[in-house]
This record gives structure tokens, C-alpha cells and sequence, in this order.
């Protein structure tokens, strides 16, 4: 899901420099209600100096309709730069992995076995038989959530703040859990006792690419058509241009007398076609679309669930699988 963009309050805004800049050992003092006096070294400093050489200034906090020209380095702005490098400066690297178990429903049953398969049918439609092998078991699911700025780079270069959440081990995307853990409450009893799945960075980086890559699809839609029209319309020119030419070329060399100037105006010819490849590639490579995720939280989610196997037929083809049934988004995942 898209995380909705907070609205620039100069204030708070200030306040949250204040607060960064002192983390990181900096000397802040509010001059007037929207200046802040800093001095700063080291890791505060390399907000502005990247060597961290010491920096003095102060700091204006322009409000969101201003006119007056921008001074990056002393003014604070929507989408100001000093913002983002304070945010990088105050965030972990690497991201550190945390852990929550979210409390479950009281006194909590089992689904009733009708109920179970007409669930099972409404998510995986494409399967016959279903057989409940073993009666249904308290246990523990467990899925990612991340915290990822996505920035699109393409002709009209965009970002976004995106909350995803896949289920381990599969990793299929379960937005409701995305929009959710906001409003989670975790467990009174913490973390004993929760069997943890081992870290596995490859894999996991893996499914919550293909999450982040669904959950952007519909921007990416928009975004893709742009990119196509604009390369259809510079590649109709750039043909026009080379096709006339190479007429034009053909023209003289008919109309040419001598062995040398048709020689020349075949050079001229072949020239042509390497440049018109050439120009067609560039275009294309202009016309990319880039992706690149940061990554800025991860979180590993335990929430109550009910394990039992299965025996059900898929392709013609009998399996006994062992899936769990989440109660919080009533839903299956093996």
C-alpha cells in the first residue's frame, strides 16, 4: 500500500530538525519561531559538509506557499534535500530486523471444517478434493512487513513510501496485514516460546521484490504508457529523418557519373544506417524505466493461526500439504 504523504507543516518540521540535529550531537537553539541557530560536526555536519567538516548556520523554515527563491543549504522547503540527508543520517544502517507477535482473539477456536474448505475453495479455486488429515493445531504464521521508499526514474521521475507485507515462507502479498499493522497490538506474553524462521536475506529479498513490484503495478501502468508514446513519437522522427536521407543518398548516387562519388555516397549510406541504429538504441535507453527500492524497515511478524495438514487434488493430482488458517484476515497460507 502507498503511505499517504504527510502535509508540510513548517513547525513540526522544525521541531523534528531540532530534535535530529541534537541526536546526532549537533548544538540547536531557536532564534525565532521559524529559525534555528546550529552548529554542528562530524555526523551532524555531514548533513551539509560530506567530510563532516564543521558547519555554523541558521536555518529558515520557509511556509509551503512561498515565492521567494530557495537557498538549499540554509532553507528548509518541501522536498528540501537537508531533509532527506537528515533522515538518512538519523536511520540505522543496516536496517535492523525487528520481531512482534501480535495478540490473538480470547479464548480462540478452531474454524469449523465447512467453513475451513469454503475458505480454502474461495482462495484456491483451481483446487478439487479437500480432506482435513489431522484435527487443527495452535501454532504460529509468520510474514515480512517492510517499509520501503520506491523511486521511479523515468521521464517524469516520481517517489513513493510503500508499506508491503508477504507470508512466509511463499510470499504471497497480504495487503490487509500492509494496512493493518498500524492498529496491531502485541501480545501481552512477548516473543517466548515463538519458534522465529531463520533469516534467509536472499530469499527473502527475492519475494519482497515480487510484492513491491505487484503493489506498484498500477502507477507503473500510467508510467509505462507515457514512456511508450514518447519513444513511438521519437522513433517515427528519428525514422523519417534517416528514411529522407537515405533517399536522398540513393538519388545522388544514380544521378552520379563517377566510380568515386558513388563510392562516396555508399560510405555515406552505411554512415547513415550505423547512425540511425545508434540514435534509435540511445532512445530506447532513454526511454527506460529504473526501479530502486530503499528499504528502510523490516519487520518480522508471529500472529496466532491454526496449523492442520490437508489432502487435496491439484492437476488431477493428490497432495497432502500442511497449511495454516490465519484468523485475523481469515485466510489460508502453506
Amino acid at each position: 500500500m502507498k503511505v499517504d504523504r504527510i502535509s508540510y507543516d513548517p513547525g513540526a518540521v522544525l521541531d523534528f530538525y531540532e530534535e535530529g540535529l541534537t541526536a546526532l550531537g549537533a548544538l540547536c537553539e531557536r532564534t525565532w519561531h521559524d529559525r534555528l541557530e546550529v552548529v554542528a560536526e562530524r555526523r551532524a555536519a555531514a548533513v551539509w559538509n560530506a567530510d563532516g567538516s564543521p558547519h555554523a548556520g541558521e536555518l529558515r523554515f520557509a511556509p509551503a506557499d512561498a515565492r521567494s527563491a530557495r537557498d538549499a543549504a540554509n532553507e528548509v522547503f518541501p522536498g528540501c534535500p537537508l531533509t532527506f540527508r537528515l533522515v538518512e543520517a538519523l536511520w540505522p544502517s543496516p536496517s535492523p530486523l525487528d520481531r512482534i507477535v501480535l495478540s490473538g482473539e480470547t479464548r480462540a477456536r478452531p474454524p469449523e471444517p465447512a467453513v475451513a474448505e469454503k475458505l480454502w475453495r474461495g482462495q484456491f479455486a483451481e483446487t478439487g478434493r479437500w480432506r482435513l488429515e489431522t484435527a487443527f493445531t495452535a501454532a504460529f504464521h509468520f510474514s515480512l512487513v517492510a517499509l520501503a521508499r520506491c523511486e521511479i526514474q523515468a521521464i517524469d521521475q516520481s517517489w513513493s513510501l510503500r508499506r508491503v507485507a508477504a507470508s512466509l515462507p511463499g510470499g504471497e502479498p497480504d495487503e490487509s496485514l500492509a494496512r493493518e499493522i498500524v492498529f496491531a497490538q502485541a501480545s501481552a506474553e512477548g516473543a517466548a516460546g515463538v519458534p522465529w524462521p531463520k533469516s534467509e536475506p536472499a530469499q527473502w529479498s527475492a519475494l519482497l521484490r515480487r510484492v513491491l513490484e505487484l503493489d506498484l503495478s498500477p502507477e507503473l501502468n500510467g508510467i509505462r504508457a507515457r514512456q511508450e508514446n514518447g519513444l513511438r513519437r521519437e522513433l517515427d522522427r528519428l525514422d523519417d529523418y534517416f528514411e529522407n536521407y537515405a533517399r536522398e543518398l540513393e538519388a545522388r548516387a544514380r544521378r552520379g557519373s563517377s566510380d568515386g562519388a558513388k563510392l562516396k555516397s555508399a560510405e555515406r549510406l552505411a554512415a547513415a544506417k550505423a547512425e540511425h541504429a545508434r540514435r534509435r538504441a540511445d532512445q530506447v535507453a532513454r526511454h527506460e524505466i529504473r526501479i530502486r527500492p530503499h528499504l528502510d524497515a523490516l519487520l518480522l511478524v508471529a500472529e496466532p493461526a491454526w496449523r492442520a495438514r490437508l489432502q487435496i487434488e491439484r492437476a488431477h493430482r493428490l497432495e497432502t500439504i500442511e497449511a495454516f488458517f490465519v484468523p485475523r484476515a481469515r485466510r489460508w497460507a502453506h
